[in-house]
């Protein structure tokens, strides 16, 4: 079964809204210009009856009534039933209603002669007295003028309602093409996107409607996948090359060991064999900390005192540095948190603050209205004001002088910004003061 375009569709579906609502405004029109035509008529035979018995009472009656329209009737009755006056049709004609009429005059339909035929008439009849008695005056027009005039209307919206829906039809099929052919296009240019495209985009026609903007939408959502596809190909660049460095000194080291197993000293092929693996180790874990990071929300969360894993993660520090490590304003700082999660951030600040201070790195945990916020300041060379975000980059390492001297992954900072969103928190770099501070602010564990 074929199925029908967009186009065709809402073409359809309009027509069929059109063509209802014209039946309606159709049907209306014929009521209410029969309700006119009727009413006219009423009104005009009302006035012509009172006139007629002005007439009788001032002796001025003419036996033929001529000042009725041409579709009319109307007749002076008497008291008796004698036709005292009346239209040209009706002239010898016996009376069309009964003397009395109402004195104050009623509204009927009555079927009265009209030269050879009989028509059906809408008529006002009413009493008066004259000099020679009462009479009953009897003024009216036929129905049929009525019906045929709303007949014509209604052949005229039978031809003309047909012709206006097929020109409404042509107008909303070019309409709807136009906007159609402009997504078609968007369609198209994406469509023709390849792989090794994705820096395409798709042309502005300079509108700003709904299409206009859809294409807008399209570049932007083009520009994302760009950015993650050149992200996840930095990613594959990033670890095939640290991953290079610890593969060769292991494979050196044992091919070393091979050509010369007598020359080969042990703990030195120990030590050179698991520093590559435990780098390794490190890359990996990394990678599966950012993996479990960029998946949700975290899993057993529970409440957590931050102060403590500072002042642990400060006695693991200084076991493992030369460098002075204060954590004199650490004071208690309670908030939830996944522990396991909540540890790694801290020490990978740590950690990255050790690694690039000359002596001394400080600690401070402190709550600031509804949340708690940890610093860690480094006395080092600091940051350029355009790396602050760069080093939240995967695998960032910073310039090359200091790339030298630092050791790791470059996955620090991003799992610590990554695991403090997790949670609902934030690590930031400050821009105050000499040095380097990494803040992580988290809510208080009252206002979770």
């Amino acid at each position: 079964m074929p199925v029908l375009t967009v186009r065709a569709r809402a073409t359809a579906l309009a027509l069929l809204l059109c063509a209802a609502l014209l039946s309606l405004a159709a049907v209306l029109v014929v009521r209410t210009v029969d309700r006119n035509l009727t009413s006219s008529s009423d009104d005009l035979s009302t006035s012509r009856a009172r006139d007629l018995l002005e007439q009788a009472a001032a002796g001025d009656l003419s036996p033929v009534l001529r000042n009725v329209n041409d579709d009319g009737v109307a007749q002076v009755i008497a008291a008796d039933g004698t036709v005292l006056a009346a239209t040209p049709n009706v002239q010898g004609k016996a009376a069309i209603v009964d003397p009395p009429g109402p004195a104050a005059g009623e509204r009927r339909t009555i079927h009265a002669p009209d030269d050879d035929e009989t028509e059906a008439y809408r008529v006002w009849v009413q009493d008066g007295e004259t000099p020679g008695g009462r009479v009953t005056v009897v003024v009216g027009s036929s129905l049929e003028a009525v019906h045929e005039a709303t007949a014509a209307l209604r052949r005229t919206l039978v031809i003309g309602g047909p012709l206006v829906l097929a020109g409404l039809g042509l107008l909303i099929w070019l309409v709807l093409g136009g906007a159609l052919a402009r997504l078609d296009r968007i369609r198209a240019e994406v469509d023709a996107i390849g792989h090794d495209q994705l820096d395409r985009r798709i042309a502005d026609d300079g509108r700003r409607d709904e299409v206009g903007r859809l294409a807008a939408t399209m570049n932007r959502m083009l520009g994302r996948v760009d950015s993650a596809v050149q992200r996840q190909r930095r990613l594959v660049a990033d670890v095939s090359h640290d991953l290079q460095g610890p593969l060769a000194t292991q494979r050196v080291s044992m091919e070393l060991a091979l050509q010369a197993p007598g020359g080969v000293d042990p703990e030195m092929l120990r030590s050179e064999v698991l520093g590559a693996t435990a780098q390794m180790e490190q890359l990996v874990d990394d990678l599966l900390v950012l993996a479990t990071a960029d998946e949700g929300p975290p899993v057993r969360a529970t409440a957590v005192d931050l102060d403590a894993v500072v002042l642990e993660e400060a006695t693991r520090a200084r076991n493992a540095t030369d460098k002075v490590v204060d954590t004199t304003r650490v004071s208690a700082g309670p908030v939830r948190a996944n522990a396991g999660e909540l540890r790694r951030i801290v020490r990978n600040l740590l950690d990255n603050a050790c690694t690039n201070a000359r002596s001394r790195v400080e600690l401070r945990v402190a709550v600031v209205g509804e949340e708690v916020v940890l610093d860690v300041l480094d006395d080092g060379s600091g940051v350029p004001a355009a790396d602050r975000e760069l080093v939240f980059e995967r695998f960032q390492r910073g310039d090359p002088a200091r790339s030298r001297r630092v050791p790791g992954t470059g996955l620090g900072l991003p799992i610590a910004r990554s695991l403090a969103e997790r949670i609902g928190g934030r690590v930031e770099l400050a821009e105050d003061g000499p040095g380097t501070r990494f803040r992580l602010t988290l809510p208080l564990l009252s206002a979770v």
